[in-house]
């Protein structure tokens, strides 16, 4: 051990990135388990859990100030048992402390996330950050833990009690949307944008105030609402909101690639750290924007995102799962240190390639470099202006990349997530309708990750490059893959994207869904999923839309009825407050208008353009005549593709009406 490792805990024998980095905090960490939860009441302590993930700057920020302090840690080690959790190692055990934060500070949550716990595992408290003294109007982690370690020793029986009735309301809170049914009708879709336009910045276009993030899957709803009812409200919104994040500070203006959310309401100033499934879904939706207006605006992006993930994420055909939002400087680690800029040192650095004073003037003012800054230590964090584009602007940028690269680039979790990956491949999917290679590219990761995390019949969360998968496949992993090769099976007609959907789509039912709910995990530890939108798309939202698919796909009428069953289950939250389950509102238009399937043989359907909409599909059969349906009619077949598709654009057509 070095000098620099004076400490050593039971961390070091896991794989996660983000566990590794606390292996050498004085801490007495333990990973989430059985030989934790034992020593914990073997010894009737309590427990501090705190959950994480490796490129989160908050996280970072505990650690220096309280992790690797020893007076914090003697109080640590001397009255709780400590467990580190990766959220992303284990999205299901952050679902559900997410929801006790919710339940006991009446607001979301976020990260770090710290929860204690009784030796039983019963949460009584819950904060995000704490502080290592008291400020921000916050208590310090000191006072914190030393008071809720004096109550528990001098009043365990009302702690205990408190967290029963904690788990009680939990419980409650968590059904409160399950009982009372609610009729769904495509009335909906009005109120859904409505509520978009109530919460609209229309000077900053976004939904919120700061921080503000990009809520891609209510983007990608009002553009599909767009496309089936023609609403323009919808597209105004949605487009404004794309043009102003792919010009803002979010989107990283010299490498590509969108930062995870907004520190500002502007879009101008981001937490750095860039996340694979926010710019999967970005993908997807920059790519139905060029779709519907042609603007190649939008299709830059995709252009630039792709080919950024491949330089910074791919793997052997997988990918990365985040970067860091800090990077080195020195022995410190500085927050977006890598990305941001200097008047000076930019102005001198262009000069030195030979920019006379008159055109670094308009480059500086084009990506808002300025004395003053924007960003701490009078730094820059790029975002476009209204200036006149500098000539040669891809020059600028290789060499703006160039001064870049003499700092050390923030620190890449390299954990293959199954979700993830697949996200990022239905994207692809999405990409590959303007430029046919990125659809090639996307089938190629799909089967490499198929091979890699679809071993022996299991399908895994997560593994770690040149390491054997070990954390069996969780629900979200099943909603997103399954997507993905339904996607596949669109592009390529071939039937063993669909039999693996098929097959995926089963076991997920078998394994997931029990009493009418959908959990996240197969396992003793019960998370309820949800169809709230979160920091991502909803993985039961999109698993109905699959299990629709999957129906209409295979002409099973049970799969539509557990469908069906599921929206009742899930009418009242939806009836309430569409624009928090936009996923879901996405999906019912799908139901209640009717996914269009058109079945032919294989030769009839392949390289004939269909439509581009997002409720319709193909499907092979062995048929010579084509044949337009939907889930358990028919309405139309001809021998010539394009009278079929007269007919499913007039339907079409006719679905505008609400």
């Amino acid at each position: 051990m070095s000098a620099q490792e004076k400490f050593t805990n039971e961390l070091i024998n896991e794989d996660s990135p983000y566990l590794q980095q606390h292996a050498h905090n004085p801490v007495d960490w333990y990973a989430w388990g059985d030989k934790a939860f034992k020593k914990a009441k073997e010894e009737k302590k309590l427990i501090f859990l705190s959950i994480g993930y490796s490129t989160c700057h908050w996280c970072h920020v505990m650690e220096k100030e309280s992790f690797e302090n020893e007076e914090v840690a003697k109080i640590l080690n001397k009255n709780f048992i400590s467990i580190k959790v990766d959220r992303e190692e284990m999205p299901h055990v952050d679902k559900y402390y997410q929801d006790v934060y919710n339940l006991l500070n009446n607001r979301a949550g976020g990260w770090p996330l710290n929860i204690i716990l009784t030796p039983e595992r019963k949460a009584f408290y819950a904060a995000t950050y704490i502080p290592n003294v008291s400020k921000y109007g916050r208590m310090g982690i000191k006072e914190v833990l030393n008071k809720l370690a004096d109550v528990y020793k001098f009043d365990s029986l009302k702690v205990v009690s408190t967290s029963l009735q904690i788990e009680s309301a939990l419980k409650q809170y968590k059904n409160a949307y399950k009982g009372e049914k609610k009729d769904l009708s495509l009335a909906l879709v009005n109120k859904f944008v409505d509520e978009i336009e109530n919460s609209f910045d229309k000077e900053n276009p976004g939904i919120g105030t700061a921080p503000k993030f990009p809520h891609a899957a209510s983007i990608e709803t009002l553009l599909d609402i767009y496309a089936t009812f023609k609403n323009d409200k919808a597209l105004e919104m949605a487009t404004s909101m794309l043009k102003a994040m792919g010009n803002g500070g979010i989107y990283d203006q010299i490498e590509s690639g969108f930062y995870r959310y907004s520190v500002d309401e502007e879009w101008m100033i981001p937490h750095f750290e860039k996340m694979l499934y926010t710019n999967a879904e970005l993908l997807s939706v920059y790519s139905k924007a060029y779709r519907i207006t042609k603007d190649k605006f939008f299709k830059k992006i995709v252009d630039e995102l792709i080919s950024f993930t491949k330089i910074r994420f791919e793997d052997n055909n997988l990918l990365y799962s985040a970067s860091d939002a800090d990077s080195q400087v020195g022995s410190e680690k500085e927050e977006g240190a890598y990305f941001v800029f200097d008047y000076t040192l930019t102005s001198n650095f262009l000069k030195e390639n030979g920019y006379n004073t008159e055109e670094i003037e308009k480059i500086l003012n084009y990506f808002n470099i300025t004395e003053t800054g924007n960003f701490e230590h009078q730094m820059n964090n790029v975002y476009l202006s209204d200036e006149e584009v500098p000539p040669n602007l891809e020059k600028v940028k290789t060499l703006l990349k160039e001064l870049r690269s003499r700092r050390q680039y923030p620190f890449v979790d390299y954990k293959i997530l199954t979700a993830w990956n697949a996200m990022y491949i239905s994207a692809l999917f999405e990409a590959g309708k303007i430029n046919e290679n990125y659809s090639k590219l996307g089938l190629k990761y799909l089967d490499t990750l198929v091979d890699k995390l679809y071993v022996n019949n299991i399908l895994y969360h997560q593994r770690l490059v040149h390491k054997k998968p070990k954390v069996a496949g969780l629900f979200e992993d099943y909603s997103f893959i399954i997507s993905a090769s339904l996607k596949a099976y669109d592009y390529t007609l071939d039937k063993k994207y669909l039999s693996l959907a098929t097959k995926l789509t089963h076991e997920a039912k078998d394994k997931f869904y029990k009493d009418s709910n959908w959990y996240m995990s197969n396992d003793e530890f019960e998370s309820m999923a949800s169809v709230y939108d979160s920091s991502y798309k909803s993985s039961l939202s999109n698993m109905i839309d699959n299990i629709l698919k999957v129906a209409i796909l295979n002409d099973d009428l049970d799969l539509q009825e557990l469908a069906k069953s599921n929206f009742e289950n899930n009418s009242l939250l939806l009836a309430s407050q569409p624009s928090s389950a936009a996923w879901l509102l996405r999906t019912l238009i799908g139901f209640e208008k009717g996914y269009i399937n058109l079945k032919a043989n294989k030769n009839m359907l392949a390289n004939k353009i269909l439509p581009d909409h997002p409720f319709l599909l193909r499907k092979v059969t062995d048929d010579d005549t084509y044949l337009a349906c939907k889930v358990d009619v028919c309405f139309a077949y001809s021998k010539n593709f394009k009278e079929i598709i007269g007919e499913i654009n007039t339907v079409i057509k006719d679905n505008e009406k609400l």
